[in-house]
């Protein structure tokens, strides 16, 4: 019988891995759909961002299915029949982040509304899976992995593995979680050391809310330069909370911290911000904002500022709130 049980277990595991290393080759239609509905998702537009995700789902890609999954999710408040579908599809193709959303079903909303629709197996079945395969290739070096065995086990081991393998949502993670109080130091100068040790390391593995993170640390030391530096690198990732102080910042006649007035760029920048409607309420401080820049140009420097917005999205990474992938 134990022999049975652990020819199971070998066989679950390896069936994942198989799965995994076999996803499906997206048609190049398919693959701009997922770009475009991740892209969706991450400006909090989960409505819009379903119709690109089916496409890509119909391809069999894992990721495109999870985000379909949260999108759908997201989108109703709790996991439908057919969000619970698209996770259990990417699961079964090895994806861990589908199986750890399925082996939180049972605190989902649906719970409480008693309308879970039924799984194909338990949510800590499940957990067990998304354990198993985390385990197997962070023992192989995998630095997602070993993030992810944090987020299943709570295990701050896993969380620090994670950082020293430069996994940079990881180390954005160990440094807040010291700036909130985590982890025991004798000196509160020891904890400042490391929460910008971390926070560095993460805005150099290029997370552009460690940039933001960063920035404000050097702030702090009153490092003009240096937030300076890292506030421009956020923005030209497309971080919406970069984007947007950055403008705000040179539409100044007089801008704070060393900032360089530059009311064209400031217009242009936030007035691409104006796409974001789906949420996040920035388009609440750029509607504040834009205005008061608006009126320090002429129309000939609005024409050119209109311009420049066309050139810098052309020029850089889609604007996005970078949400936690796990998030809720």
């Amino acid at each position: 019988m134990k022999n049975i049980k652990l020819f199971a277990t070998t066989f679950c595991v390896c069936f994942v891995l198989l799965c995994n290393t076999a996803n499906a080759t997206l048609t190049k239609q398919q693959e701009e759909a997922k770009k475009k509905g991740i892209e969706l998702y991450n400006q909090y537009k989960a409505i819009s961002a379903i119709e690109f995700l089916k496409i890509a789902a119909e391809g069999g890609d894992d990721e495109a299915l999870y985000y379909l999954g949260e999108s759908i999710r997201k989108n109703n408040r709790y996991m439908t029949q057919e969000a619970q579908k698209a996770y259990e599809e990417s699961a079964k193709k090895g994806n861990i982040y589908s199986m750890i959303r399925l082996g939180g079903a049972d605190q989902d909303l649906c719970v409480t509304m008693k309308n879970c629709s039924p799984s194909e197996q338990s949510p800590e079945g499940w957990m067990n899976e998304a354990k198993k395969l985390a385990t197997d290739q962070a023992s192989h070096g995998n630095a997602e992995s070993m993030y992810l065995l944090w987020e299943i086990t709570g295990n701050d081991e896993w969380l620090e593995k994670s950082a020293e393998k430069a996994f940079a949502l990881a180390q954005f993670r160990l440094a807040t979680k010291y700036q909130e109080g985590g982890g025991v130091f004798l000196l509160p100068s020891r904890r400042s050391d490391e929460i910008e040790k971390w926070m560095k390391a993460s805005a150099e593995n290029g997370y552009p809310p460690a940039m933001m993170g960063f920035a404000a640390a050097r702030l702090e030391k009153a490092d003009f330069s240096s937030f300076r530096t890292w506030n421009e690198k956020a923005a030209d990732s497309g971080y919406v909370s970069a984007v947007f102080g950055y403008a705000s910042y040179i539409g100044e006649v007089e801008p704070k911290y060393g900032f360089t007035s530059d009311p064209v760029t400031s217009y242009a920048l936030l007035s691409n911000l104006l796409e974001l409607d789906g949420g996040g309420n920035v388009i609440n401080n750029v509607n504040d904002v834009l205005p008061e820049v608006e009126k320090k140009l002429s129309k000939e420097q609005i024409g050119k500022a209109k311009e420049l917005a066309k050139t810098w999205k052309a020029n850089h990474p889609p604007l996005s709130f970078f949400p936690d992938k796990l998030g809720y």
